[in-house]
């Protein structure tokens, strides 16, 4: 499409034409931005030969903004016949049009017509002519047209072409742009300084971000929001939270997305109680509103047993202060009381939703999963529309089938997925282990070639573990150790394994080959909440106050523990063996928190109890005892799911 070459000899006319006519139609020029290109044109034809070049800039903006590129440059072309000069506001328009329509030889012939108008040096025509170039010709031509342009130091040409390699996924010369840019003196302003955060961000270069930090602090650009914001956001996506909270303390003001951004890197970062405060502070002090984001963030720092309260005061304060709560944030009360210990919460919200996605289902079969109810999240799974089931739908379908042990639907799901990744074949096995399918399993994983994958094999130990299949169990664990050499949770599985056959010599062995390669053991940890306090528990801990009430209420609950027909059985688990073994049963660490629960609250109070490890075997037993003898419910939440104990019985069914 060559119009422009045969208007080329209007522009000896326009060389000539240094002063517009005057007219009378520039007040309706508003008509033309309003109307349809069809009246627009009919508007225009009444006209007589206007030389404002305004009028004809609104009509080529029209057919710009509709989209019509043969109109605009129809509309150019009988611009430039009429004898109307294009001014500095036509080119970048028309340029923009070449640029929309992929026409790389109409931008050309433009840029030719631009150099012998003199305007090629303007800002806005510079501009035109990089995203010209950088779309369509390439980022060295783009380069080429800022370099040589006697505009190469203001910030808004350098800013078009630092965008262009962001747009290309080469941040790293965004960085040595800015950089060049500061070196030759030219301007910089809170556009360019933000651009070069983002390329940053996308290549996660604290390094680099801290420089433009410095580089913005040094032009007086830390008083721009809009700045401190994305520099905010560049420390939170590169990990470092403390340069962050210091230029939160420091920012002049601060909007809701300044708060949210720096209580999601509080919770991203496991400061959890930080990012609670944090969230007080901006209803309290700023009297900042909290919008769907900032709840979406804060949310998560509740998804866990000592924080459930927490959850439900922010759940209360959305109605209270009438915050429309969306399907996202429905999603976000959903997995935060799932993952709190409250799953009947979350199945109310999630059945009176009225719009439920993907991430609503998933999240769901989810928490029932986790809280030992496969069967439920089995059934649900089977109502979601078949055209939005995903990867990660499938993902929990699988951890559900394993929870309930349900084999044969477990197989069904498997089939279903085009391309299995890892993650399914490592739920497939442990779905055949846990089911006492060792065997099977062994043929699935040879199958699918997966034998060399630690998160395989523990899910493999898992099963041999629950089925007393202490033979596979120990060459599964040996494996193990080869594949994970540094890994001192293999080393204590073996250990433990040892110690479970009465062999103790083998496990002196063990213990001091973990020490001779200055390996650390994982220790047990428990916790319990209580009047907004969190109280931490080590297993043989006698440092707490109330040590003594503790102990001397496990004495009375396991008295008749062993008499009741109750047994204690070790098992080859993660637990170091040595640490545990001279204070079984009553001074394990979930154990000194169940007592430290029924001392300080009152009688039939459901007592929450979270652990860092897998709870032990004897445990596991002891917690069944006591919610039976106390009548209480008794929820210990591990790595792994949550166990409900109630009158002498566990939700998990004892596989676990």
């Amino acid at each position: 499409m060559d119009v422009i070459s045969s208007s080329m000899q209007a522009l000896n006319v326009l060389e000539n034409s240094n002063r517009p006519r005057v007219n009378h139609y520039n007040s309706r020029i508003c008509a033309l931005k309003v109307r349809e290109p069809a009246s627009t044109h009919h508007l225009f034809d009444e006209m007589p030969l206007s030389t404002d070049s305004l009028i004809w800039n609104s009509i080529i903006q029209t057919h710009l903004a509709n989209a019509d590129y043969y109109k605009a440059v129809k509309t150019y072309h009988e611009m430039l016949t009429r004898g109307v000069r294009p001014d500095r506001h036509t080119l970048p328009r028309i340029l923009s049009v070449s640029r929309l329509s992929g026409s790389l030889t109409l931008g050309k012939q433009l840029h030719g017509q631009a150099m012998k108008l003199g305007v090629c040096n303007d800002i806005y025509v510079t501009g035109g002519l990089i995203e010209l170039y950088g779309h369509l010709d390439g980022i060295d031509a783009a380069k080429c047209v800022l370099y040589n342009s006697e505009r190469k130091m203001s910030c808004v040409s350098w800013t078009l072409l630092a965008k262009l390699y962001i747009k290309q996924n080469r941040p790293s010369l965004t960085i040595e742009l800015f950089n060049e840019m500061v070196n030759l003196g030219a301007e910089i302003d809170a556009v360019s300084v933000i651009t070069c955060v983002t390329a940053c961000i996308v290549s996660k270069s604290l390094k680099d971000g801290r420089c433009v930090h410095q580089k913005a602090r040094e032009n007086g650009l830390l008083f721009d929001l809009l700045v401190c914001n994305s520099l905010l956001k560049m420390y939170i996506e590169c990990g470092s939270i403390k340069d962050a909270r210091a230029l939160f303390d420091q920012m002049p003001s601060r909007d809701a997305i300044s708060w949210t951004s720096v209580i999601q890197g509080c919770v991203k970062n496991g400061e959890i109680n930080e990012g609670l405060k944090l969230f007080r502070r901006m209803i309290v002090e700023d009297k900042i509103k909290p919008d769907v984001v900032a709840i979406c963030s804060i949310l998560p720092a509740c998804a866990r047993m000592a924080a459930h309260k927490n959850g439900r005061e922010i759940h209360g304060y959305l109605f209270r202060n009438k915050i429309v709560i969306n399907p996202k944030v429905e999603n976000a009360l959903i997995d935060m009381y799932a993952k709190s210990g409250c799953l009947e919460y979350a199945s109310v919200i999630f059945s009176k939703m009225k719009s439920k996605d993907i991430v609503s289902w998933t999240v769901m079969i989810l928490g029932y999963s986790l809280h030992g109810e496969g069967n439920i999240g089995v059934d649900l799974f089977q109502k979601i529309p078949i055209t939005d089931i995903d990867e990660i739908s499938y993902v929990t379908a699988l951890y559900a089938c394993c929870t309930s042990r349900m084999v044969e639907e477990g197989m069904h799901y498997f089939n279903c997925i085009k391309s299995p990744k890892l993650v399914h074949c490592a739920l497939m096995v442990a779905l055949l282990s846990r089911a006492g399918k060792i065997n099977e399993a062994r043929i699935f994983i040879n199958e699918h070639k997966i034998s060399r994958h630690t998160e395989v094999l523990r899910a493999l130990i898992d099963g041999c573990r629950i089925h007393r299949n202490l033979t596979t169990g120990k060459r599964l664990i040996e494996h193990l150790c080869d594949l994970e050499p540094l890994n001192a949770d293999n080393y204590i599985m073996m250990s433990n394994y040892y110690a479970q056959c009465g062999k103790h010599d083998m496990v002196d062995i063990w213990r001091q080959t973990v020490r001779d390669m200055d390996l650390t053991p994982k220790i047990a940890y428990s916790w319990i909440e209580f009047r907004n306090k969190v109280h931490v528990f080590k297993t043989g801990d006698v440092s707490h106050p109330r040590s003594e009430g503790i102990y001397w209420e496990l004495e009375c609950l396991m008295n008749n523990f062993e008499k009741e027909g109750f047994n204690l059985v070790k098992d080859f688990s993660f637990h170091d063996v040595d640490e545990e073994r001279e204070c079984v049963p009553i001074g394990h660490s979930e154990l000194l928190a169940i007592s430290f629960g029924l001392i300080s609250t009152k009688s039939g109070t459901t007592i929450r109890v979270a652990k860092n490890l897998r709870v032990c075997h004897s445990c596991h037993e002891a917690a069944k005892y006591i919610s039976k003898v106390v009548s209480r419910e008794i929820i210990l939440k591990d790595p792994n799911r949550f166990h409900h104990f109630k009158n002498g019985i566990c939700s998990c069914q004892d596989y676990y």
